[in-house]
């Protein structure tokens, strides 16, 4: 049984407060899109007006920038921060070893990069985000330059995916990055994901996807039963 969008939320908002205590003076951090992060953005900005300091904060998106800014979260960028210490975000999927599909708000090529310049990346979630096997609920999102799009949505259903253009109102989904997503569901889940995720990488005008492996180390999953800690070590 699905629950009601009120009690999702609750554990979303959950998720982001816990999470929010991981930041330490000091910190250079990195903020993820959704609205699973909108929420750890509101419990940082209460910890941040109780006196944290924070170095700055770089987000995943300008709705994540301009939210956070708006609450007096000192903001910086990955030029002058290139790396950083912690990368709190969201996820569509969870699997047990924190391998995530990410992109639902659009944003999978900069919170790819923030992933990849964090010495740690904490995942947040509700408890529907858990699955045994990724891309049982969510399409896996691929950021695709619009030059390409045919070529690389016939080669995306060479590897068995039911392709969908993201649209909004009608027209096509246009990244921060002025590109275009490709939605790939594939029925049966994924039962290979870092062959997956090799296969498309090497389609030429993919610039990126949403299937994030062995990026994260830790999950604050929150549900009925509470706050629930996963970590895994990702093999070397």
């Amino acid at each position: 049984m699905m629950p009601h969008n009120i009690e999702q939320d609750t554990w979303k908002h959950m998720a982001g407060t816990e999470a929010a205590k991981l930041v330490e003076d000091g910190m250079v951090i990195g903020l993820g899109t959704g609205s699973t992060a909108a929420h750890l953005v509101y419990a940082l900005a209460q910890r941040v007006r109780s006196g944290l300091r924070i170095v700055g904060a770089v987000a995943t998106s300008q709705a994540t920038h301009d939210l956070a800014d708006s609450l007096g979260i000192p903001m910086s960028d990955i030029d002058t921060h290139p790396e950083l210490d912690l990368y709190i975000d969201g996820a569509d999927e969870v699997d047990p070893r924190l391998r995530l599909i990410k992109g639902a708000g659009g944003a999978l090529l900069r919170e790819k990069v923030v992933a990849s310049i964090s010495h740690r990346f904490t995942v947040i979630a509700d408890i529907t985000k858990q699955v045994q096997l990724l891309g049982t609920h969510a399409p896996v999102p691929v950021e695709v330059t619009p030059f390409a799009i045919t070529p690389v949505r016939k080669r995306l259903e060479a590897l068995g995916a039911q392709v969908q253009l993201r649209q909004i109102n009608a027209s096509p989904f246009i990244t921060e990055n002025k590109n275009i997503i490709l939605d790939c569901t594939f029925s049966d889940g994924i039962a290979h994901p870092d062959e997956l995720d090799a296969r498309i990488h090497r389609i030429v005008g993919v610039v990126e996807t949403g299937l994030f492996l062995r990026m994260a180390q830790q999950a604050i999953i929150a549900g009925p039963q509470g706050i629930q800690l996963l970590t895994w070590q990702a093999d070397t």
